[in-house]
């Protein structure tokens, strides 16, 4: 077990991931460092404010990260492939960060991959995480990798839609279909373990997942949780491709088809066990507000 205060630089700190992690781990009183690209951000202005450490940098400034890792204890890193650079960017920004971490001796790595990472899925964003990975451990860089599911944080931005008679959830998925999810503040509670706890975990990798529902079962919740009457729609896939409001909509559509045909793997009941505070969907839904998409 890492005894005392630790002082962690969480990459990707204003967006789901890294937010949560930071949180995590000021609420159980380490020292957070942040970089990030804009500092006057609303949601950095709140990291500083909750006792962040906030950083000017970019993952694309090689001596932007080494400065911001110099001296630190741990690093959470997580990328996106959700930018103009695609997959790309995000292999060479994750492939930077674990070089400065090598150069400045960091004493582990908590990397955010994607579940079914390393199951060879073809869709260009596991891929690439993958790929990252494996240039990890090619580095020798000390980490832990964690690999969470579909985020229930998804449906926050995108919750079930006004329909006739009630609200409808779509996704590309058969009313059958069952898809384990995690909400990311539970990726900042195992990330923050994970540091807490470098002898559990250093070297190894957990898919995370807090529940698992069908696609139908996921209106269902909707429904208990709101009290409004909620069914399901199926979509298909090509209609996913087809969407000019969706980023990287081909990549995405793949991912849904990789759910239909082999899905997440995590062991939702031995998570439960070693974290029962993890949420279930429904639980998750109760924490927080829900708009439906405006397209």
């Amino acid at each position: 077990m890492s005894s005392g205060k630790m002082t962690v630089l969480v990459l990707g700190a204003t967006g789901l991931q890294g937010g949560a992690t930071a949180r995590e781990l000021l609420g159980r009183g380490h020292r957070v460092r942040v970089l990030t690209r804009t500092p006057e951000s609303e949601a950095a202005k709140r990291l500083a404010a909750a006792g962040a450490d906030v950083v000017r940098g970019d993952l694309d400034d090689t001596s932007s990260i080494i400065g911001a890792m110099t001296g630190v204890d741990g690093v959470f890193s997580v990328q996106t492939f959700m930018t103009s650079s695609g997959v790309d960017g995000e292999i060479r920004q994750g492939r930077a960060v674990a070089r400065a971490a090598l150069e400045t001796g960091v004493g582990h790595v908590v990397y955010s991959s994607v579940g079914g990472a390393e199951r060879r899925s073809g869709i260009p964003h596991f891929e690439s995480k993958w790929t990252i990975e494996r240039f990890l451990r090619s580095l020798d860089v000390p980490t832990t990798v964690v690999r969470p599911t579909f985020f229930m944080d998804n449906f926050v931005q995108n919750g079930p839609r006004p329909a006739e008679g009630g609200k409808v959830v779509s996704l590309a998925l058969r009313p059958s279909t069952r898809v384990q999810l995690i909400a990311t503040q539970d990726i900042g509670v195992f990330a923050a373990d994970a540091f807490e706890h470098p002898e559990g975990y250093l070297g190894t990798s957990v898919e995370l997942a807090g529940d698992e529902l069908t696609a139908a079962q996921i209106a269902q919740v909707f429904e208990r949780v709101t009290g409004e009457p909620t069914r399901f729609e199926e979509l298909s896939t090509d209609a996913v491709a087809a969407d000019p409001h969706i980023p990287h909509s081909s990549d995405i559509a793949l991912m849904f088809e990789w759910f239909q045909e082999s899905g997440y793997r995590a062991d939702v009941s031995a998570l439960r066990a070693r974290r029962p505070s993890m949420l279930t969907f429904g639980e998750f839904l109760q924490t927080v507000e829900h708009t439906a998409p405006t397209r």
